[in-house]
């Protein structure tokens, strides 16, 4: 599956972001998560959605401020980022696998990522 992250760009703390992933050559996998790196830290995971039922998982950190979702006509999953902080800014990135592992390094598809950055 080739996945493409859109969406990104420079915002102003307090604002908001709408992320975009989406997939082709095949549809998502059963679960679809959106980590984010930023310079010099380890990949580190934001949000998970399961297709199927589309429940939902988040980091402590954005937990009341991102909301992850899925549009099944279109094939694609957005990630809704709101009241942002300036240690938001990373690259984001979606990926998706068969399990619900929030530990990057068990997933083998990553899109380009798009950059975040928020400004104090």
């Amino acid at each position: 599956v080739q996945l493409v992250e859109s969406g990104g760009g420079l915002v102003q703390a307090g604002g908001s972001l709408n992320l975009s992933c989406a997939a082709s050559g095949r549809t998502f996998s059963s679960y679809v998560t959106w980590f984010r790196q930023a310079p010099g830290k380890e990949r580190e995971f934001v949000a998970i959605i399961k297709w199927s039922g589309g429940s939902t998982y988040y980091a402590d950190s954005v937990k009341g401020r991102f909301t992850i979702s899925r549009d099944n006509a279109k094939n694609t999953v957005s990630l809704q980022m709101n009241s942002l902080k300036p240690e938001d800014t990373a690259v984001y990135y979606c990926t998706t696998g068969p399990s619900g592992t929030y530990y990057y390094r068990l997933y083998d598809s990553w899109g380009q990522g798009t950059q975040v950055t928020v400004s104090s």
